[in-house]
């Protein structure tokens, strides 16, 4: 059993890099475009946040190796894209102060509480505690898209890759939770996969909603237009009715 939990979180660890990964090619965006434009920096200070936790459970937790590992990594690539979404994100203050809040504020008064008088299991508990609520948020976090996809009128800005491979990590450490009773891992993750095999459905049902929209904007606009040529038909006949009938009148 030991064995395949290791293997499972070996294979949770590629996982889970390739999440920390997948932002890469919109930031390569971002760079060549030196714009952010209408991607949303919450997803990535929530993972930010999430992968420090999780780093930090890891430390305290026997046999926590694997995430530690994995998560330290993910803590270095994120801080790294938050760092690029600053320097070409107009309002860097929205950003930097969301950073500040939830990814320092929030992991420092973490680490404090924790080393203030706790033993070790209760530090395990609230840490884990503390890592589940985040990392719920963190798998429900791109949602936070669909309010520019419903301002743009495009799923152009939907993070469709990382709720992809959020949904696939999921999976995978929900399996390991199993295997080593840990319901902290387990909990989170579960959630995760739902979350995450809802938001492609979430897309598909936006794109037929802004189709159907556009459809009907363009029907309400020809039919304006149409109602406009008839107006002015009809007034072009009244105008030359009343000079037919004024010449008569002559």
């Amino acid at each position: 059993m030991e064995d395949l939990s290791f293997l499972v979180g070996v294979l949770g660890n590629i996982a889970t890099s390739i999440v920390y990964l997948s932002p890469t090619g919109t930031f390569y965006r971002i760079v060549k475009n030196r714009s952010t434009e209408e991607f949303d920096s919450l997803p990535y200070i929530c993972m930010l946040l999430n992968s420090l936790l999780w780093t930090y459970y890891g430390m305290i937790k026997p046999n926590g190796l694997l995430l530690v590992t994995v998560n330290g990594f993910g803590s270095i690539v994120l801080a790294i894209f938050i760092f690029l979404y600053l320097i070409f994100a107009p309002p860097k203050m929205k950003t930097a102060v969301m950073a500040a809040i939830l990814d320092v504020g929030v992991m420092v008064t973490a680490i404090f509480i924790t080393r203030l008088g706790m033993d070790r299991k209760a530090q395990i508990n609230f840490i884990g505690f503390l890592s589940t609520f985040f990392t719920i948020i963190s798998y429900g976090s791109p949602l936070a898209a669909m309010r520019t996809v419903v301002t743009t009128k495009s799923v152009e800005f939907m993070p469709f890759f990382l709720t992809f491979f959020l949904c696939i990590n999921g999976i995978i450490w929900t399996v390991w939770a199993v295997l080593v009773r840990d319901y902290f891992v387990g909990v989170p993750n579960g959630t995760g996969v739902v979350l995450g095999a809802l938001q492609p459905d979430m897309q598909s049902i936006q794109e037929s909603y802004l189709l159907a929209a556009n459809r009907i904007l363009k029907y309400v606009k020809c039919t304006k237009n149409l109602n406009r040529l008839n107006r002015e038909a009809v007034a072009c006949v009244v105008r030359k009715s009343k000079k037919s009938q004024s010449k008569l009148d002559r």
